[in-house]
């Protein structure tokens, strides 16, 4: 296992004991992510079927004990698909006009074949994250752990 932090994105790599198309199997479809995410603070998709490619937005049901109302959404905007090499999107909410607002960061899985297995990097990004966001919430908002966590719960999954 290998991690790295710059300034405003942090990423942690992890062999993986299944090929890449397996690996990105289990990170395209949005009903194991809650078994993924090393927080805790994913909870059910909100929408039937897989990532099936760029532009496609996805729903998931969160929950964190900080968030004014416990329970909340996020609706998540596939940035790259790259099957079986990049899953990457951009996380958001509906307004009260109906459009989604992102907030700045992206969650990114990188994929290389390692032998037997995969090479996977989890790399999360909140270099674009506005000021005014950033005065309500601290970025990152978790410490390299959860990305830690979160790559072991992959390998157990795959």
């Amino acid at each position: 296992m290998s991690t790295g932090t710059a300034t405003e994105v942090m990423s942690v790599t992890r062999h993986v004991d299944a090929a890449p198309e397996a690996v990105f199997a289990v990170l395209a479809d949005p009903g194991s992510h809650a078994a993924i995410d090393g927080t805790g603070w994913v909870r059910e998709p909100l929408d039937e079927g897989a990532i099936t490619g760029a532009g496609q937005v996805f729903g998931m049901g969160m929950f964190h004990r900080n968030h004014p109302d416990g329970d909340y959404r996020m609706h998540n905007r596939v940035e790259v698909f790259d099957p079986p090499r990049t899953l990457a999107w951009q996380p958001g909410q509906y307004g009260p006009d109906g459009e989604i607002g992102f907030g700045g960061w992206t969650w990114r899985y990188d994929l290389e074949p390692d032998g037997d297995g995969t090479r996977v990097t989890l790399t999360y990004d909140w270099s674009a994250v506005p000021a005014f966001l950033r005065e309500h919430i601290s970025f990152p908002p978790f410490d390299e752990e959860h990305l830690t966590r979160s790559l072991d719960n992959l390998a157990r999954l795959t």
